[in-house]
């Protein structure tokens, strides 16, 4: 794969000078067309949604193909006529069939071949192109992911034993489902990806352009300055802010990584301590409400939950997982003896806030607002994209037309992986859906997990982490969350069951259905039971019976909840990757900066982002995610002190180094903080107070050895 950074076209000593002006104007004028009619097309609807999802794919594809050449030697670009030849048929073989979309249902209704021998020609040259487009983008992994479905819904399926063999499909259906299905090419990933992804992303660049990203970094280093540990502070604060703005992991830990990671290692945090900070906290953008990356977006899909309660229900758990960065670096910086730096040039808040806060306060106030109104995350994003233009003029850095074309161009530019990725991703969920393999992956995890839910996370953890190995997190959701999802939340809702059984809360309604399965069940639930004996009762429903009985008997509201948490608990773990051994793209980045071993700075991100592997269990046995405001800061509440304590153990120091006895006691005090019982929180939280304050009075030397 090119990096970007090899871009030919965008290097002033380009071998052809001639040919790199034509191409940069080429681009330019492409990225700036498809962002204005995205923009556009968000108020005033100009083609169906076929069309655009096929024009925004098109546009991409152009735009993939210059940005990612096939074959770049000393900055100049080799084999150029044969990329702008796959530009070309890529963009012709796309426009063909949002042509002939009307012609092939007259032939399917008229019982004729749907496809001719041209159509086929554009065919092969759509699919195969947007394999190499994908394997520039991303890599190997995606485009294999790609073969092998769209073989196992044509032949492959056939050979295959068990549950997992599938009668192929003939070619002609294949492709019509490739090509024109609900979840195909050009179906409801590439609509997300062609509206609320693009828009934020645009949203994003504005920012960027408006002067928000120096805003970020200012204030926080501005406010971070008054504590111990403050540069790492500095991390936490700046990458958790820009990534409202970005939503990845990589870019966030490159843009401040080169001014937090100095920043700590001045401050006297070893080198391979600061980098670990700022690629954990960058990893942390992608889930910061409001954006959240593309996975907020593609959540609201798939679940039907509306976009602004899903933002809203996760700011919580966000702003748990950056504080417990937060908690290493004074952890750190207490074990160091570290004191609190006054750090030169260093713009006071006020200062800072006058001269670029309404570039980046305002526009995301007004965000948010219309998200809580409940207008749509488009409108939303295209109103928020004219208030940054408006605010800007209130700071120093106003933008005029120029700058505007420029943040669009922008826009365009950081899309163009995501524009490719999510179209192509589109053939592998169709195959999915088409086919039903999810619900047999979902009831394989069921199966292995013998109903523990705590098993089935850590199952998908492992999975998550192998995708992630090459998938980019965005891809690696959807993936995932298609085949995993469906189980977590059946078990979610079976737990819920079962405990209903055993409070003698089921309704009445649902009696005839148990009687199907065994009138003795029907007559043993009537009073409540030990929950042991509650759930041998349900065990001995059958499968097909459960699904009616999570329908009729659970409350909607807890079913939506549990939806929402176990794909919650799949987006947040399709983070790891990037701060977990072997492949960490985060942390790699963040060691270059540090100038530090790669793989000792995967460790340490990965030890410092525990928050990411928490909050899943949370999500899971806790209603942190029900939207039940009292409830979910109450879990809030024990969850910092649960986390603080777990920190502490793991890092050996409080407000003190400790000894292995001490970091044994504090890691139960977590745990039991961090249980989803109110009795065994409330005695975790008493024993914490207790051994905090025992600290002080042990003195200097390192206590309970």
């Amino acid at each position: 794969m090119t990096s970007n950074a090899t871009n030919p076209f965008l290097i002033a000593d380009s071998g052809n000078h001639h040919l790199s002006r034509v191409l940069l104007i080429a681009f330019n004028t492409i990225a700036l067309i498809l962002a204005i009619f995205s923009i556009t097309n968000a108020f005033y609807p100009l083609v169906s949604e076929l069309q655009r999802n096929i024009i925004h794919f098109i546009g991409f594809a152009a735009l993939a193909v210059m940005y990612y050449p096939l074959h770049v030697v000393n900055y100049r670009w080799r084999s150029q006529w044969l990329d702008l030849m796959l530009g070309l048929g890529m963009v012709v073989a796309a426009a063909w069939f949002m042509g002939i979309e009307d012609q092939v249902y007259v032939r399917q209704s008229a019982q004729e071949a749907m496809f001719s021998t041209l159509d086929w020609v554009f065919a092969v040259i759509l699919l195969l192109g947007t394999l190499e487009l994908t394997r520039r983008t991303t890599g190997w992994v995606i485009p294999i992911l790609i073969v092998l479905s769209v073989s196992y819904i044509s032949w492959l399926g056939e050979l295959l034993p068990g549950v997992f063999r599938f009668a192929g499909l003939s070619p002609e259906t294949v492709l019509f489902r490739s090509i024109y299905g609900d979840d195909a090419l050009f179906g409801s990933i590439a609509s997300i990806s062609s509206t609320y992804v693009f828009l934020f992303i645009i949203f994003g660049a504005f920012l960027l352009r408006s002067g928000a990203g120096d805003f970020v970094v200012d204030l926080a280093r501005g406010i971070a300055g008054r504590f111990i540990g403050g540069p790492g502070w500095v991390a936490v604060i700046a990458s958790g802010l820009t990534g409202t703005i970005s939503g990845s992991a990589v870019a966030n830990t490159a843009s401040t990584g080169v001014i937090t990671i100095p920043l700590m290692q001045r401050a006297g945090f070893p080198s391979k301590f600061a980098a670990g900070v700022e690629a954990s906290a960058s990893t942390g953008g992608q889930i910061m409400p409001p954006i959240m990356g593309a996975g907020a977006f593609v959540m609201a899909s798939y679940t039907l939950i509306p976009y602004e309660h899903i933002v809203a229900v996760a700011f919580l758990p966000a702003i748990l997982y950056f504080l417990s960065v937060a908690m290493f670096v004074r952890i750190e910086a207490k074990k160091q003896g570290l004191k609190p730096v006054s750090e030169a040039n260093v713009k006071p808040l006020s200062q800072t806030l006058k001269d670029q806060g309404a570039s980046f306060i305002i526009p995301i106030v007004v965000l948010i607002t219309l998200l809580i109104k409940g207008y749509t995350p488009t409108y939303a994003a295209v109103i928020g994209i004219m208030t940054i233009i408006a605010a800007s003029w209130l700071t120093k850095t106003k933008m005029g037309l120029s700058a505007c074309l420029e943040a669009l161009i922008n826009g365009s530019k950081n899309m163009v992986m995501m524009g490719v990725l999510l179209c192509a991703v589109g053939l592998i969920v169709n195959v999915i859906s088409t086919t039903g393999i999810g619900n047999t992956f979902s009831l394989m995890i069921s199966s292995w997990a013998d109903g523990n839910l705590l098993v089935a996370i850590v199952l998908v953890a492992l999975a998550s982490l192998i995708l992630g190995m090459g998938l980019p997190v965005t891809a690696a959701y959807i993936v995932l969350a298609t085949l995993s999802a469906p189980a977590l939340t059946a078990m979610m809702l079976d737990s819920q069951l079962v405990q209903m059984i055993a409070d003698g809360a089921l309704p009445e309604s649902v009696a005839p259905l148990l009687m199907l399965a065994d009138p003795s069940i029907a007559s043993a639930i009537s009073a409540p039971m030990p929950i042991a004996e509650a759930q041998t009762l349900f065990d001995s429903v059958p499968e097909e019976l459960r699904f009616m009985l999570r329908d009729q008997a659970v409350d909607p509201t807890v079913a939506q909840t549990a939806l929402l948490s176990a794909h919650m608990i799949v987006f947040w773990l399709s983070q790891d990757s990037n701060v977990t051994p072997p492949v960490c793209l985060a942390s790699f980045t963040a060691a270059t900066i540090a100038k530090t071993p790669p793989m000792a700075t995967g460790f340490e991100s990965w030890k410092l982002a525990k928050g990411m592997y928490i909050m899943p269990v949370l999500f899971a046995y806790t209603p942190f995610l029900s939207g039940d405001w009292v409830a979910s800061l109450l879990i809030f509440t024990f969850g910092c002190f649960g986390v603080y304590a777990l920190a502490a153990a793991m890092q050996g120091a409080m407000e003190r180094r400790i000894g292995w006895i001490y970091r044994a006691l504090l890691a139960a005090c977590g745990v039991a903080m961090l249980w989803p019982n109110d009795i065994a929180r409330i005695v975790g939280l008493a024993a914490f107070v207790v051994l905090f304050i025992l600290q002080f009075r042990l003195g200097q030397k390192p206590s309970l050895t």
